[in-house]
């Protein structure tokens, strides 16, 4: 029998705001964290913006030695760590440090440090690369300094399915407690790609937004939408078997009840057309959650503010949940907080489990006027409404599409 899984903390490093109140503030009053690039000098870039994050200092959040052998993707994630744990009332004295798991991702890991070292091996040479360069770099190490940090000496995973990670990492987390390999899991994703190969790189692809007007750059299901604005950051949660929440008396927020997932099988960056692969994500967490379609009210969408993710993922929902789609309200994180790559699955799952809590939808920030099939309800207004359950969706570079259902918490 699969076992109960509930949401007893969340931690956020957003471009909006630092810790979970401060990110959820900045929701409601609507804030973005779009500005121009301060990463690096963006001036022959065609991109010139990004959602940073501000005043971030790592020494806040953990030891100055510690962090210096950290990468700031890692640096992320442990901050959202800690405020998650710390939020849980979490005391690993009292745990089996082995039941208590970690599945933190990055869909990237550090492009700083190759950046760093790879011109230190074309200016001066092989033997002046830095001998840390490796596991500064390399993508699980985010999960790997969150459970050494904390001493989580249970399951560890490092999920990397581009920006499907953070809900991938959530989800298999979920799986890992609801099957019993751990009573606990600190799950989440983190990311911190402003940097020239980043931004060039992506602006190559043709994903980024063109436009230079903080108020007009991420701007999903807009009629006017050019691409999304990268962002930087982190969000972890901390899952536990229910009754092991209750016996030590946490705070439940909301219960996870469903995760879905698929693959488009059909190209390396663009979703499926028809939106069969990111409807079957959907449709797999609803039945994996014992929901009814015609009982989900509200959707936090992938909702990238690209011309191909914003109409494909319109037909993956109106294929989904057919005439009830009409019905349903749909809305958009990256409208405030821009692409936050790896970390934007659990950055929203946060966003989600706020919304369920607080009966609260948000607005997505920026949308003025849709076209063609964008004709369903995307929340161009924030409602103040019983949200029973949120559905969030992570639509992945290679076609990894993932769905986590998320619903109140009742006995």
């Amino acid at each position: 029998m699969k076992r109960r899984v509930v949401v007893t903390g969340m931690g956020a490093v957003t471009p909006i705001g630092i810790g979970v109140e401060e990110f959820w503030k900045g929701i409601k009053e609507e804030k973005i964290g779009f500005a121009p690039i301060t990463r690096f000098d963006a001036t022959d870039y065609k991109c010139k913006l990004a959602a940073e994050i501000k005043d971030f200092q790592p020494e806040n959040y953990m030891d100055k030695k510690a962090a210096r052998r950290m990468e700031q993707f890692c640096q992320f994630a442990v901050a959202a760590a800690g405020e998650a744990i710390a939020d849980a009332k979490l005391d690993m004295e009292q745990e089996d440090p082995y039941l208590v798991g970690c599945a933190v991702g990055s869909g990237i890991g550090s492009l700083q440090a190759m950046e760093r070292e790879y011109g230190r091996l074309t200016e001066k040479g092989p033997s002046r690369v830095g001998p840390l360069f490796v596991p500064l770099m390399i993508s699980n190490m985010a999960a790997g300094n969150v459970s050494i940090t904390f001493g989580l000496k249970g399951k560890s995973l490092n999920v990397v399915t581009a920006c499907a990670t953070g809900t991938n990492s959530i989800g298999e987390a979920f799986r890992a407690i609801q099957y019993g390999e751990a009573d606990v899991m600190v799950a989440g994703g983190t990311e911190s790609a402003v940097t020239p190969m980043g931004i060039a790189g992506f602006t190559a692809l043709t994903a980024l937004s063109d436009s230079n007007d903080p108020a007009r750059c991420s701007i999903p299901f807009d009629k006017d939408r050019s691409g999304f604005v990268m962002g930087e950051g982190a969000g972890v949660v901390v899952l536990e078997e229910l009754e092991h929440a209750k016996k030590r008396g946490a705070h439940i927020y909301a219960e996870v009840l469903g995760y879905g997932c698929s693959s488009d099988a059909y190209h390396i960056t663009s979703p499926a057309e028809d939106g069969a692969g990111a409807a079957r994500a959907m449709k797999n967490a609803m039945e994996d959650g014992g929901v009814a379609p015609e009982k989900l009210t509200y959707i936090n969408a992938h909702g990238t503010s690209t011309h191909h993710n914003d109409l494909f993922e319109t037909r993956a929902i109106k294929l989904t949940f057919g005439e009830h789609a009409k019905d349903m309200k749909i809305n958009s994180t990256k409208s405030m907080v821009g692409h936050l790559l790896g970390a934007a699955g659990a950055v929203e799952f946060i966003t989600c489990v706020k919304e369920v809590e607080e009966g609260f939808i948000h607005r997505t920030v920026g949308l003025q006027e849709t076209e063609g099939e964008l004709d369903l309800n995307y929340c161009k207004q924030s409602y103040q409404e019983e949200v029973p359950y949120a559905l969030s969706n992570s639509l992945g570079f290679g076609g990894h599409n993932a769905s986590l259902l998320i619903g109140k918490f009742t006995e």
